[in-house]
């Protein structure tokens, strides 16, 4: 008789894309939920990889989904494996670029693994930290250095030899890049089997990754058979799009809302977002039953807004930053709203207002700025600047005023 699958639970289930193998319900090598019932009869936690190549000092929510679900595993009672690549960093993952990576040194690499753990939550509450730090065994913080840095010629020909060119250009990126004529360099080739031996190395049961990872999460399932290991399960989420609605969630692209934001701002951004991404949000962003919500969207945008504000800063936070953007957003000029400060020290006054949003770091160029300002973007007080030449003559005229970009982006300045 055929064996009943059993069914994953709802937290595993949520805002997962993909999960691979799908076979044997009855085999704990081909279905995930037989793996977590063998384990738990047997009071095993699993143990769940997923690497992270610091390559930048920043985490926006669009990386916190990976962190969430793997938060999700460490509250089941299972090990979180937290992989930082500094040894891989220094190749960088081709996935996604059509030319090869800048390769840092090993001290920048080691200045962003700190500035991200602390993002993460390290010294921080296990309430409003992405992950628990703090539970015995439930988090291992590892750099594949521990392991690479030591492989010595023979052992790297012999991870060589587990893979073929075929497979590595069956890649999408590696065959785009081939078939437009753009150069890939030998050593990009190394990234996914590397990556794929860190799996091998910390003995992972299950490998979290975004959508885009399957191929090097399908290749440490190989390079685990390889050593004899059992191979891993594959769990992929989707990548989040950005406040634009349209690409991905990325710096470089300016449509992201960063984990350090000011509770004001981070909630400021997520209220304007477009409704087509408001349940993909919820989704992937907070715990909230989407049935439980209003069906109209602007208060289901609100309260998804409020929620994710939480995560980060607290409720207690997150409502005064709901009540300080409706303040603000309605032009008002009450001074006890909670916004961010803005120094005005490092303004040499008499100052044009295009000159001011640049030097207080609104706008990366006064080029921006007058563009801003011609476009209607910018109040002071609620009052919108017209002139890009408008001229302030003293920082103590503005201290105590609240400077306005957008409907997200709010600074109070202080003399």
């Amino acid at each position: 008789m055929p064996v009943n699958s059993i069914p994953l639970p709802a937290w595993l289930e949520r805002g997962m894309v993909d999960l691979f193998p799908l076979g044997n319900p009855g085999d704990a090598d081909q279905q995930l939920a037989t793996r977590l019932d063998q384990v738990q009869k047997q009071s095993r936690p699993l143990r769940i990889k997923l690497g992270i190549d610091p390559t930048g000092s920043d985490i926006h929510l669009g990386h916190s989904i990976l962190f969430r679900k793997l938060r999700a595993f460490q509250d089941a009672g299972h090990t979180a494996v937290l992989i930082i690549g500094d040894f891989t960093a220094r190749i960088g993952d081709p996935t996604g670029k059509n030319s090869t990576r800048v390769q840092l040194t090993p001290e920048q690499v080691e200045v962003n693994a700190n500035t991200y753990l602390e993002q993460l939550g390290k010294g921080q509450s296990p309430e409003l930290a992405l992950l628990d730090f703090t539970t015995p065994g439930r988090l291992e913080v590892r750099r594949n250095s521990e392991w690479l840095a030591d492989l010595d010629l023979p052992q790297v020909i012999g991870l060589l030899g587990t893979a073929t060119v075929g497979q590595m250009l069956a890649k999408e990126d590696f065959g785009n890049r081939y078939g437009s004529g753009t150069p890939i360099a030998l050593h990009e080739f190394l990234y996914p089997l590397l990556q794929g031996y860190d799996s091998v190395a910390v003995q992972a049961d299950v490998e979290l990754g975004g959508t885009d990872q399957k191929f090097n999460v399908a290749m440490g399932r190989d390079l685990q058979r390889h050593f004899d290991q059992r191979p891993q399960f594959g769990l992929l989420l989707p990548i989040l799009a950005g406040l634009d609605g349209i690409q991905k969630m990325s710096k470089s692209l300016g449509n992201t809302v960063g984990l350090n934001e000011d509770p004001l701002s981070m909630y400021s951004k997520l209220e304007k977002i477009p409704d087509l991404l408001v349940n993909s949000y919820l989704t992937l962003l907070t715990d909230l039953d989407l049935n439980a919500l209003p069906v109209n969207p602007r208060e289901r945008q609100k309260a998804m807004a409020l929620a994710v504000t939480a995560s980060r800063h607290g409720m207690p936070a997150a409502i005064a930053a709901q009540s300080d953007a409706a303040t603000l957003i309605a032009g008002s000029q009450d001074l006890a709203a909670d916004v961010p400060e803005a120094l005005l020290s490092a303004v040499n006054f008499p100052a044009k207002a295009f000159y001011l949003l640049s030097a207080i770091g609104l706008c990366a160029s006064s080029s921006e700025a007058r563009r801003q300002i011609k476009g209607g973007a910018v109040r002071l007080d609620g009052e919108k600047i017209t002139d890009p030449n408008m001229e302030f003559t003293k920082a103590t005229l503005l201290s105590g005023k609240v400077l306005q970009l957008g409907k997200k982006t709010f600074r109070r300045l202080k003399a």
